[in-house]
């Protein structure tokens, strides 16, 4: 995997032209949607038919975020959609190994999602589990937040684990990247960067993605 991925979130995208929208991120690792459904988060997205629609129109690969209740019995339809990659939240899962392994025997990537004071120890032994941690760098719900700096400690206990395990897993992160706040979490061991306004907002949002990933990739080489 790319030392710095960027996977525009399309929370910040326009509902009304997604696909346009979706085209205008044609150079970005994934696109990223969120899907939310007023009972694990406060707020309401989309839904499967619409991921599914998305899906097939989409220039890049899928990257779903479920921040839903009952996900145990949610996500695999996700993995059937063809979705390249299912995060789903721990604190949400009933049974997160059962649901890990079944992800990835549908055709899916693995992802598992951790609130910034969801500790990322007790979780550590499941690594060979997964393809992807999801550090939530900010409360999950809501796009437009600011980056939360206590995240980056656990960012780089979980980036130590990664590399004592010798198993590649990414870390994502998700909730108020910029071009500053990607550098610090680059720095601190992550490798996957979900952007939402900080692409969307600019006219050029590919442009926006080019120089996500410059800064990004400058700081892991420094």
């Amino acid at each position: 995997m790319s030392q710095c991925c960027i996977n525009p979130s399309i929370l910040s995208a326009d509902f009304v032209n997604l696909e346009a929208e979706l085209q205008r991120i044609s150079n970005a690792d994934a696109v990223h949607v969120d899907v939310m459904d007023n009972h694990f988060v406060p707020n309401l997205t989309l839904g499967l038919p619409v991921v599914q629609r998305i899906q097939a129109v989409s220039p890049v690969p899928l990257d779903a975020h479920l921040m839903i209740s009952d996900v145990d019995r949610w996500a695999p339809a996700y993995a059937d959609a063809g979705v390249a990659s299912v995060t789903f939240h721990a604190e949400a899962a009933m049974a997160p190994v059962k649901l890990a392994r079944e992800l990835r025997e549908r055709g899916s990537k693995a992802g598992m999602a951790l609130r910034p004071a969801t500790p990322v120890e007790p979780y550590l032994d499941m690594l060979s589990e997964l393809d992807m941690l999801l550090i939530m760098t900010v409360e999950p719900g809501f796009g437009g937040q600011s980056f939360l700096d206590i995240t980056l400690p656990k960012i780089r206990r979980a980036r130590a684990a990664i590399e004592g395990s010798g198993i590649a897993v990414a870390i994502q992160v998700d909730g108020g990247i910029t071009e500053e706040t990607i550098v610090r979490a680059a720095e601190a061991g992550a490798n996957v960067f979900v952007a939402g306004s900080a692409v969307y907002s600019h006219e050029d949002p590919a442009a926006a993605i080019d120089r996500l990933r410059a800064a990004g990739r400058a700081a892991t080489a420094a």
